[in-house]
């Protein structure tokens, strides 16, 4: 059945019996050929992935290894000095940020340097973005921290050992002699440190192998359903969690860390049934650090636009505090908890414990969700704001080998961080070239400055972590107008930062993207559905509760519904076009049935009188309307139900002489009432283009019947 639609322009009302199909200008347009079969789509698709030329191989390795593309054409002159002067900037910052997060993430200070070194390099290879840095996440230390904390304590170790410095290879081999001879077999020995990065690679090998797999299926839509709003708030959310996480070490307390739903509270809780316990050398430590810290950041912030470069606080910070712990010798004096020992140079790489994946294969999803969520809107976000574009596809492939590669050589999990980004970009970065001189100011850490840092005092660094939080917490400021520009995300913002901090930061993303599809279901449940009125000398009509001076056409009612028309909202849809109308044609029905079995009862009586001209003046009451028009500009598809209501709509109006006609269909919209058949033979005069010209047709049709039936 060809798809026909009508009405343009009322021509000249002509004589005759068909004249009320036939007074007005028809269009008809021709659909276009339908799409092969799903069949002949994956056979070709089949046919075009399968083929191999040198051509399509060279195109393929240059888009996986983007690096291949934009190197030699770097422009050597332009952009060395910046690259250099923003990857030596991020380097040094990011230095003090990865031996911090490494607490957050429950591992020692020497992953947190690995985890930066390796990331830095992988993405230069992978990535597409010029601007983004790719590294230790707050948000995605604190998940991994958790996971790790619970593992331990499944295997039975420890969780707060007394002391965490006496850094302790990963592995331990001792010989042991079984036969004569030389032959000796190595026994495994895996303290809790090894324990904990066993852990922490392991999900970071899986949730790297997750975000690959959503780069080869193309599933990146599922970043669709995390929006900014609720992104941060889970951000938010999750900022309250390290701050309490952090918090122990501000008093130098020795605590378990919670874990769990609730931890957040358990943890307030334990802290204070232990503030007795506070180290007061940690505490004035702390204290000194948040005064210099937090005004220095501040005035980073203020005058970046003057400063070539942000002051390294951070590192002059770890310097000073480093220096006094060692010389003041507060570890022995007065008990502070310090790094310890940080080796130089790197492990030998040990593969993920396969045996692992099982207890850590369900917390890796939300991790890896978060990780590519972060960074492809970063990288959208920066490659928009300088002209360039990136492939978001890519970018999950990227940040995904960024998680893999890694993994192997005792690191956890990496995403990209706004904070360093922003870094990057305002201190001169034009490519991703900074991120290998970020990965060579780390790797001079590594190899030679690591072990000064052993006199270090976690409180330092649990301070430089809640600095670090000041811009997620400061989105509280944002409320307000968040409030007045959508109501509906600053709920969504709430609900999703509080889940995220009072129970736990997994059931929080969950609780957010759940709430904020119910927020969509909700809309669309109960949508606008305003009459219209005509704008004067025009073709246009508009709400009448949202103009002044808009006029109606006599006898003609237009209602628009602004959502699809589905199983959800059909009854809304109902109910709201009869209380719009002020007529439901059901109760008119039955009022009519109703009165014509009293008319009958009382000529069966014999009893003619004033009840009988009560009853047929109700009958013969004019309804103050003959034609209804419903715009559907905004509903956007129909499913089954919503084919059946319309039906029954017009129907319904059609038994009590009101005529149902639809305009501005889209062409989803026409095909599924075509397929539904809606249209009798005969009446696929009643979907319209416009909301004008269906008005056109009901007054000449109402005209010419009123002429009719005059004569």
């Amino acid at each position: 059945m060809a798809e026909i639609n009508s009405v343009h322009s009322v021509t000249e009302i002509p004589e005759g019996d068909d004249a009320k199909r036939n007074f007005h200008n028809r269009m008809f347009l021709e659909p276009q050929e339908k799409k092969r079969s799903m069949k002949a789509l994956v056979v070709k698709q089949i046919k075009k992935s399968c083929s191999c030329t040198p051509a399509k191989v060279k195109d393929y390795v240059f888009n996986f290894f983007p690096v291949l593309q934009w190197l030699p054409k770097y422009k050597l002159r332009e952009y060395l000095l910046g690259d250099i002067m923003s990857g030596v900037i991020v380097g040094v910052l990011l230095v003090p940020q990865s031996i911090a997060y490494s607490l957050l993430a429950g591992q020692e200070p020497i992953y947190g340097l690995y985890t930066s070194f390796f990331a830095s390099i992988i993405y230069f290879i992978f990535g597409t973005s010029r601007h983004i840095s790719v590294g230790i996440f707050g948000v995605i230390c604190l998940m991994v921290g958790q996971v790790v904390d619970r593992e331990i304590e499944r295997a039975g170790y420890d969780l707060e050992p007394a002391a965490l410095g006496g850094f302790t290879d990963t592995a331990a081999y001792v010989n042991t002699t079984i036969l004569p001879g030389n032959q000796t077999s190595q026994k495994l020995l895996c303290d809790k440190s090894c324990y904990a990065i066993t852990v922490g690679a392991t999900m970071t090998f899986i949730a790297g192998v997750y975000q690959v797999a959503m780069g080869f299926f193309q599933v990146g839509f599922v970043s669709v359903y995390l929006s900014d709003s609720l992104l941060s708030g889970f951000v938010t959310g999750a900022s309250f969690t390290i701050l309490t996480s952090q918090a122990k070490y501000l008093l130098g307390l020795d605590i378990p860390r919670s874990s769990g739903i609730g931890s957040l509270i358990a943890t307030w809780i334990n802290i204070f049934r232990n503030i007795h316990k506070t180290n007061i050398c940690d505490l004035i430590t702390s204290f000194l650090c948040f005064l210099v810290l937090i005004p220095t950041k501040e005035l980073n912030e203020h005058f970046k636009s003057r400063l070539k470069a942000p002051i390294p606080v951070e590192l002059v910070v770890i310097v000073a505090a480093t220096l006094a712990s060692h010389f003041g010798k507060l570890r022995d004096t007065y008990g502070s908890s310090v790094a310890g020992h940080i080796p130089t140079g790197f492990l030998p790489p040990s593969p993920p414990d396969w045996n692992l994946i099982p207890n850590v294969a369900l917390d890796a999803i939300p991790i890896a969700i978060i990780g590519f969520a972060i960074t492809v809107s970063l990288s959208e976000m920066f490659a928009k704001k300088h002209g360039y574009s990136v492939k978001a596809n890519q970018e999950m492939y990227a940040i995904g080998f960024c998680n893999i590669i890694p993994s192997f050589f005792h690191c956890f999990t990496t995403s990209a961080a706004l904070a360093k980004t922003l870094v990057k970009e305002s201190t001169g970065c034009r490519t991703q070239m900074s991120g290998m001189v970020t990965s060579l100011v780390i790797l001079l850490v590594l190899l030679v400055i690591a072990p000064l840092f052993y006199s270090l005092q976690k409180c330092v660094l649990a301070v430089i972590t809640i600095v670090n939080l000041r811009g997620a917490l400061r989105k509280f400021k944002d409320l307000p107008k968040m409030w007045h520009l959508s109501r509906v995300d600053t709920v969504i913002w709430i609900v999703t930062m509080a889940a995220s901090a009072l129970i736990s930061t997994e059931i929080g993303l969950l609780v957010g993207v759940c709430f904020s599809m119910l927020c969509v279901i909700f809309r669309t449940q109960r949508p606008e559905a305003p009459l219209l009125g005509w704008v004067a000398e025009s073709e246009t009509y508009e709400s009448l509760s949202a103009y002044k001076n808009l006029q109606t056409k006599p006898g003609i009612v237009v209602f628009r519904f602004e959502a699809p028309l589905y199983y959800i909202n059909k009854e809304c849809f109902k109910s709201t076009l009869y209380k719009q109308t002020g007529v439901n044609p059901v109760w008119v029905k039955t009022a009519k049935r109703k009165a014509a079995k009293r008319k009958l009862r009382e000529k069966e009586m014999d009893s003619v009188g004033n009840q009988t001209n009560i009853s047929m003046d109700f009958v013969s009451e004019p309804l103050g309307f003959h034609t209804i028009v419903i715009d559907c500009c905004a509903v956007q598809f129909l499913d089954t139900a919503g084919i059946r209501t319309l039906k029954e709509v017009c129907k319904d109006y059609r038994e009590i002489d009101v005529q149902v006609l639809l305009a501005q269909c889209n062409p989803s919209v026409r095909s599924s009432l075509v397929r539904g058949e809606f249209f009798k033979e005969g009446e696929d005069h009643l979907l319209f283009h416009s909301v004008h010209q269906a008005v056109d047709f009901a007054l000449g049709a109402q005209g010419h019947s009123g002429t009719s039936a005059s004569k």
